[in-house]
């Protein structure tokens, strides 16, 4: 850090000390994790991880995105609802519209006004759920995307770790680093350091 413009002696220890610091703690927080990460993470990477945090931007973008994928997840979820409360909607009208249709119904067209009443109930549970398999399928898709923003985001903040993949061992290997980060901003909140 010396010989940087702007950069003093006291500034340099202060941020040595401070990697120090967030190293150590990291190594801490590390043997919660199960022992296949464990071994993953190399001193170089967690001595890496550290210095991306030392002046707190890290812990900003993590809870930036942390809140866009709260509020990701919470609208996913009303339009799912949403949906639910349309298709309850349309057995229930279809549910009444075939009583009324029973009640002024003839006795010897009751056979046939049943077989079509069912045809018809069969009929919208077949569309309700492909619209609810289509729905799912848009959700995923959007979460998908979510994760691959946040891969981005993370990456190119320097953040150890942090690229575009969906190999699922690296994907956890991803989230784990992300608690890590999380329970150490969560730490120094508490302490009063941040």
């Amino acid at each position: 850090m010396d010989g940087y413009p702007g950069v003093t002696g006291a500034d340099s220890t202060n941020q040595q000390e401070r990697h120090y610091y967030l190293l150590s703690e990291l190594q801490t927080l590390v043997k919660d994790l199960p022992s296949s990460f464990q071994q993953r993470l190399s001193y170089n990477t967690l001595s890496d991880l550290a210095l991306a945090l030392i002046d707190g931007t890290v812990y900003e973008i993590v809870q930036g995105l942390l809140d866009i994928q709260h509020l990701t997840e919470k609208n996913l979820y009303n339009q799912r609802q949403k949906l639910n409360g349309e298709h309850q909607a349309l057995k229930q009208e279809l549910v009444r519209k075939h009583k009324d249709a029973v009640l002024s119904c003839k006795s010897h067209n009751l056979g046939l006004l049943k077989s079509n009443q069912q045809t018809e109930l069969e009929t919208l549970d077949i569309r309700v759920r492909e619209e609810q398999r289509m729905m799912d399928k848009k959700i995923v898709a959007e979460m998908d995307q979510k994760v691959i923003d946040q891969q981005n985001t993370l990456e190119k903040a320097g953040v150890p770790g942090f690229y575009i993949t969906t190999n699922p061992q690296e994907l956890t290997m991803q989230m784990n680093l992300l608690e890590l980060i999380l329970k150490l901003q969560q730490k120094e909140s508490q302490s009063g350091i941040l």
